[in-house]
């Protein structure tokens, strides 16, 4: 495959990169970090009103832009170069992708605009460990007359705390593995459901737990069909796990860059220690990571349109997406620790920012699933 960007393409990462780096400062990730909410809403509203990032790919039809997936993963590469604290991944990457895929008509038709306008939305899914699949639902739900009863908890829920919309995967009492699997979509202030948020490493990402009570939902808030949503979750997560390695892309070059610029201006024994032999390697081997990354990156950018556009690619789709995270979580963690190394004793001090990143990759390295986890589902996806 020969990826090249087209002009309009090159104009969304370049006015992302301009507007992130005035937005998104290190002052502005701190005051994020320190909030109840995990970001601005001043920001948030400003991203929707004036860039129009949460409906890139949205169809035209409710509203949205109808972009591809290459144009949305070259403004999360930039999110993740910036560390913009914000419920974009949750709302746009998950919930979106989650309504554009297993969604009714009337459903897109009602909660699409309303997340282009600013409402916040997210997946609940996992309810504990290191699977990230429809084994890891235990959430269950059963019939109640015309209504569905729910219990149950998930974890590591992004944005889950502040969401005014859940994505709820469930299956069907007594089931298990693929079978059974329903999402239900409804609002998140709602009779049944508590809340709560999880302290985590990464201060710049929120995450919550949610608790099931007996939750009471209607019918209509059924994604699809009863008892058949596990090729849809899968294909939800995937186009969720290519989203997550843009931001570790992105995350991996502002490393470096911030590294480099650190290196030309600390001197030891006369002379920049930038020029240190090295110093160099160390460097040159971070870039080369980088480079790897993008392109895996973009490449599974590609196969997502395609799934997209054309629904079938499940194989392809689910290889993509886990070879560009597979190769991004290690790559990621491994520069943020060169950087580290480089920065010497100051790198994990408050006043420099590396640190940021260094939690943030190995935060992402773990969400949706390690390098071992997709190193091994591509070796399935292979052996089928």
């Amino acid at each position: 495959m020969e990826f090249a960007f087209t002009q309009e393409q090159e104009m969304i990462r370049d006015t992302a990169a301009s507007f992130l780096k005035d937005a998104s400062t290190s002052a502005a990730i701190r005051s994020a970090m320190a909030s109840d909410l995990g970001y601005s809403p001043e920001l948030w509203q400003r991203i929707c009103s004036e860039m129009y990032w949460q409906a890139l790919h949205i169809p035209e039809q409710y509203g949205g832009m109808g972009l591809g997936y290459v144009e949305l993963v070259a403004v999360l590469e930039q999110m993740g170069r910036y560390l913009l604290c914000s419920p974009y991944l949750a709302t746009v990457a998950m919930a979106t992708n989650a309504l554009l895929i297993a969604g009714s008509d009337s459903q897109k038709s009602e909660i699409l605009p309303q997340l282009i306008e600013g409402k916040t939305a997210t997946l609940a899914f996992n309810c504990g460990g290191n699977v990230w699949n429809s084994n890891a639902i235990n959430a269950s739900y059963r019939h109640d007359g015309n209504d569905l009863i729910l219990n149950g908890e998930y974890r590591y829920v992004l944005d889950g705390h502040s969401a005014d919309y859940l994505i709820l995967a469930a299956r069907e009492e007594g089931s298990s593995g693929d079978d059974g699997i329903s999402l239900f979509v409804c609002e998140a202030e709602n009779d049944g459901i508590q809340r709560s948020l999880l302290p985590t490493m990464d201060q710049s990402r929120r995450q919550a737990s949610i608790q099931l009570n007996n939750l009471r939902l209607s019918k209509q808030t059924l994604m699809g069909e009863f008892a058949t949503a596990a090729k849809s979750l899968a294909k939800i997560l995937d186009l969720a796990t290519i989203a997550l390695a843009a931001e570790q892309a992105g995350g991996m070059q502002q490393v470096l860059d911030i590294t480099v610029d650190y290196t030309k201006a600390r001197n030891q024994f006369g002379r920049s220690i930038a020029g240190f032999q090295a110093i160099k390697h160390k460097a040159a081997d971070m870039m080369l990571r980088n480079e790897v990354a993008r392109s895996a990156v973009y490449y599974a950018a590609c196969i997502a349109d395609d799934a997209l556009s054309s629904g079938p690619l499940a194989d392809e789709l689910a290889e993509a997406a886990s070879i560009a995270k597979s190769y991004c979580s290690e790559a990621y963690f491994k520069n943020a620790g060169e950087a580290l190394q480089m920065h010497g004793g100051v790198g994990f001090t408050w006043e420099y920012d590396v640190h940021l990143y260094f939690k943030r990759a190995k935060a992402s390295e773990h969400l949706l699933g390690n390098s071992s986890y997709h190193r091994e589902r591509v070796a399935g996806v292979l052996l089928d």
